[in-house]
């Protein structure tokens, strides 16, 4: 199996992620991350900011997954970069985007934004590859 046919320029679909304060939290517990200020408004606040905020591993996660959501089964991550902007807050809906920034070797590299009504929230640089072990 391969990736979708693409070349330099192409673009994945939007989506759309509406984010609550049960997703905030449990993405930040399922990856271990107990910082306080992703669960308890009160340590939030003391650190300067409205309310609970998402983790970097919630963020890399749905980074994740946008892009395997696009690449299909047969797809394996092989690198990401990223970096993020503004937080997302529990009511906020990140919207990511990408496009595709190379092709080579059967890899293909997705620059992805994912923004929020404050802003950019995180910019990444994903390469996805097919699963090696593939036997079909």
């Amino acid at each position: 199996m391969s990736l979708p046919a693409v070349s330099v320029g192409t673009e994945l679909p939007v989506l759309d992620l509406p984010l609550d304060r049960s997703t905030i939290v449990a993405t930040a517990i399922a990856s271990q991350d107990f910082e306080d200020v992703h669960h308890d408004p009160g340590a939030a606040e003391k650190r300067g900011t409205p309310d609970i905020f998402m983790s970097i591993n919630s963020t890399n996660g749905f980074v994740d997954r946008y892009i395997t959501d696009w690449a299909g089964p047969t797809a394996r991550i092989r690198r990401v970069a990223l970096r993020l902007g503004v937080p997302n807050f529990p009511g906020d809906t990140m919207r990511l985007t990408g496009t595709v920034t190379r092709v080579d070797a059967g890899a293909v590299t997705v620059e992805v934004l994912g923004r929020n009504a404050r802003g950019k929230h995180v910019t990444a640089e994903v390469t996805v590859a097919p699963y090696e072990g593939q036997t079909r």
